[in-house]
């Protein structure tokens, strides 16, 4: 019986190995496609929002035409695709392995720009404004990186087409700098730790004069001086208060308030795709 069964294990293995002979080889359509074809095909994927078919297309594209014209493009088009996939770190390699290729290309300021937009979408966070969420609660590293990589672009490309949303940009993530400050300020404040309130309020007036969040910072820096039996500091915050905000929301919480300060950007429109940086 043992010797059966050994038999027929044997038989269906070797039918399984013939099955497998005669299936057709799985052929690459793309194998012979021009460069031309490849870039549009690819294209067409991106448009469609097929970000990992594009992402192939463009890599088989630069592996098959590395010296062609197409080679750089391909390159920026995968950064992107990356981008627009919401996959940071990707993104981030492609952009800093293009940088490093070509840092004399006529277009490598929009590289240095995308990576300013992946960090600022990664501190904005996809989807916050569905969910009324203050992108200021989450921790700033992004947004200090985001801030380097705009700052480098404006530096290093004053004339680039880039540099206005640029420093729109920087204009926004100081403002959620500060904000951040103020929110771990009200965060001790609410626990009782009138002390450490005080310190990080008064980093946020000191580091950030123009920013929005000065405002709530100095309310912050005078009811932290109440609660520590301060009254002399409190009516010198007080004074300071009143004549910069005399008619601020924080002296009235009944008033209608503006929206939060941060929501100006959820208004922003497209972001340049690289077939629209090199037109």
């Amino acid at each position: 019986m043992q010797k059966k069964l050994s038999v027929l294990v044997a038989t269906c293995a070797l039918v399984g190995l013939s099955a497998c002979s005669v299936l057709p080889e799985r052929t690459d359509e793309t194998k012979n496609w021009s460069a031309e074809k490849l870039y549009a095909e690819a294209r067409d994927e991106m448009a469609g929002g097929h970000y990992e078919a594009a992402i192939k297309l463009f890599e088989r594209l630069e592996s098959n035409y590395p010296f062609g014209t197409y080679a750089a493009q391909a390159q920026m088009e995968i950064a992107y695709a990356h981008y627009k996939a919401e996959d940071q770190a990707e993104a981030l390699a492609a952009v800093e392995r293009f940088i490093k290729l070509h840092p004399n290309h006529p277009q490598v300021d929009y590289m240095y720009y995308l990576r300013g937009l992946v960090n600022f979408n990664d501190q904005l966070g996809f989807f916050s404004f569905l969910y009324e969420q203050d992108p200021t609660e989450r921790d700033p590293k992004a947004t200090r990186e985001a801030f380097t990589a705009f700052k480098v672009l404006v530096d290093k490309f004053p004339n680039s087409k880039y540099r206005e949303d640029s420093i729109a940009r920087m204009s926004y993530l100081v403002n959620a700098m500060a904000q951040y400050e103020v929110h771990v300020a009200n965060y001790y404040y609410r626990r009782g730790a009138y002390l450490a309130a005080l310190n990080r309020a008064q980093d946020a007036v000191a580091n950030y004069s123009d920013a929005p969040a000065r405002e709530e910072a100095l309310f912050i820096m005078m009811r932290s001086y109440d609660k520590l039996g301060m009254p002399l500091l409190r009516d010198d915050a007080q004074r300071v208060f009143a004549l910069n905000y005399p008619n601020s929301r924080l002296l009235n919480p009944n008033a209608a308030g503006d929206a939060p300060w941060w929501k100006f950007w959820s208004k922003g429109g497209a972001k340049p795709s690289p077939k629209d940086a090199v037109q």
